[in-house]
């Protein structure tokens, strides 16, 4: 799980930037929306991943998940999850963030993540597709990765408010998903400062599709 704002100075994680993620393993989750230690925080995530996620106790493969922020709220709204990341010090991190929950994690790309012929009912992505070199073809080995009605639950942005900035836009997102989806709800996030423990400026969104 990446935080784009940070990724501009080389602080985001399971992205192709030479980054040590395991030396920022140790404090990645002071940053408000990372560790979600804040009641408040905490609890604006877990109102959109229930809103975001299968209603139903499900598979959720959490890609890039860093320390396991993510996965712990998935877990504890009943869901059985496998998160991924790079990092050994981020997976170490977020095993013993879930330890004795139903919850699995892999150290591996989060492009091709190392699950098998496992498959899932939903891919929980934050902070992560922007940065991949061809997010289109992951998103379409993604798509294999998901049972028929599974869905996509992608948290992507644009951060920065002047020019460079890094991201992916909505519009650009939506396109991508077009051919592997129906219907592709966007959620504007930018506005929920609680998401994100301070007021933000750039655009951050939520793209939620259920696959065809």
């Amino acid at each position: 799980m990446t935080n784009g704002e940070h990724a501009i100075t080389g602080t985001g994680t399971d992205v192709g930037m030479d980054v040590d993620w395991d030396a920022a393993a140790a404090d990645f989750d002071d940053e408000p929306d990372h560790g979600l230690r804040d009641p408040e925080v905490r609890q604006a995530w877990a109102s959109r991943m229930r809103s975001w996620l299968p209603e139903r106790v499900s598979d959720v493969l959490d890609l890039g998940c860093g320390t396991g922020s993510l996965s712990l709220i998935a877990a504890e709204q009943g869901h059985r999850v496998t998160g991924v990341d790079r990092s050994p010090a981020m997976v170490d991190l977020a095993r013993a963030k879930l330890a004795g929950r139903d919850a699995a994690f892999l150290v591996g790309d989060a492009a091709a993540p190392p699950v098998g012929e496992e498959r899932f009912d939903a891919v929980l992505v934050r902070h992560v597709l922007w940065a991949l070199p061809d997010p289109g073809r992951v998103l379409r080995h993604w798509r294999g990765l998901l049972r028929p009605g599974g869905r996509f639950v992608l948290v992507e942005g644009v951060w920065g408010t002047t020019a460079p900035t890094v991201g992916i836009p909505a519009d650009r997102l939506t396109a991508l998903l077009a051919p592997l989806t129906g219907d592709v709800r966007v959620e504007r996030l930018s506005e929920d400062a609680r998401l994100w423990g301070k007021d933000v400026g750039d655009e951050r969104y939520a793209a939620v599709a259920v696959v065809r």
